[in-house]
């Protein structure tokens, strides 16, 4: 057999092949040229809320409360009494200590058990929910590192578990108020709304140091210091009044001293003291969007710290 020659031309060695060794050279494909470039950058700037996200997603923030609630009852001898068990120990505790005796404290009228008893339930919330959103990303990073859903559900989730022992307290506090003798003002249709600020105050200050704690884990350590100084200035086992005037508007940036102040006004008809309930709201919402925009700011990189 005559072997083919190969008719391939070439380049002589030391130059590069070009269009006059092979004839005419084939344009580069139009893909190449024409195909769209995607850079993808972070974001800057405020990070809103993807809102049609979190509605997609509301299943799963009711399965994190729907497991929560699960796991905090789970192999216990009382279950849900334990909602009931920690107002009433407190209520009994500061009624022996200031309820009576040289240590009494005026309440306007009130019998003292139900006094203490209207700033225990949302300070129950409070006391609660906020040290256990402060720290369900840490409790819980596995989560963060797996799947990807909306990470705002994992703190919010943890301070909403607590509402249903605010529901049980409620109806223990109704059962207190008829054994007093005590009818509600009728003004208590505004109990809702207190609800609903003491979520929003509960998730204020612990979205935002649940988001700090992923970066700087001391902060884990400052969760339970912080809840005892809210405690004291706090008008949970005293009256706001006790305060003076010009002093409230300081205490009332705490978010929970107006809002605590409005309970017995709105359950036990006692005067209302609106600048301060006006402060304390603002200071419960301004403190919400910034923890909701230091959130969303820092979220990208909770994965890389997890």
């Amino acid at each position: 057999m005559i072997p083919t020659e190969d008719t391939t031309l070439s380049p002589p060695q030391g130059r590069r092949l070009d269009a006059t060794d092979v004839g005419t050279a084939s344009p580069p494909a139009a893909a190449d040229v024409d195909s769209p470039e995607l850079v993808i950058r972070p974001q800057s700037g405020w990070i809103g809320i993807d809102w049609r996200e979190m509605i997609a997603y509301r299943e799963l923030l009711f399965y994190l409360v729907w497991r929560d609630i699960s796991v905090r009852y789970r192999q216990t001898i009382l279950g849900p009494a334990w909602a009931i068990l920690q107002p009433l120990m407190l209520m009994v505790i500061f009624t022996f200590f200031f309820g009576r005796g040289r240590l009494q404290i005026d309440t306007g009228g009130v019998a003292y058990p139900v006094f203490v008893f209207a700033g225990l339930i949302p300070w129950t919330l409070f006391s609660q929910g906020m040290p256990q959103a402060a720290l369900s990303l840490v409790n819980q990073q596995h989560l963060l590192t797996k799947v990807y859903f909306p990470r705002l559900f994992v703190p919010i989730a943890a301070a909403c578990v607590f509402l249903v022992d605010l529901v049980i307290s409620l109806g223990l506090y109704a059962v207190l108020l008829a054994w007093f003798g005590v009818m509600p003002s009728w003004t208590i249709i505004f109990l809702p709304v207190l609800v609903l600020l003491t979520l929003i105050a509960t998730l204020s200050i612990g979205v935002t140091i649940s988001a700090m704690t992923v970066f700087y884990r001391d902060f884990r350590h400052i969760v339970p210091f912080l809840t005892q100084i809210f405690m004291f200035i706090t008008p949970v086992i005293y009256p706001a009044y006790m305060i003076t005037r010009r002093h409230q508007w300081l205490l009332a940036l705490n978010p929970m001293f107006g809002i605590i102040d409005a309970y017995h006004s709105v359950i036990l008809g006692l005067d209302w003291n609106f600048p301060t309930l006006a402060i304390s709201t603002a200071s419960a919402l301004g403190l919400f969007l910034f923890a909701i925009f230091y959130f969303r700011r820092t979220e990208r990189r909770f994965a890389d710290f997890a």
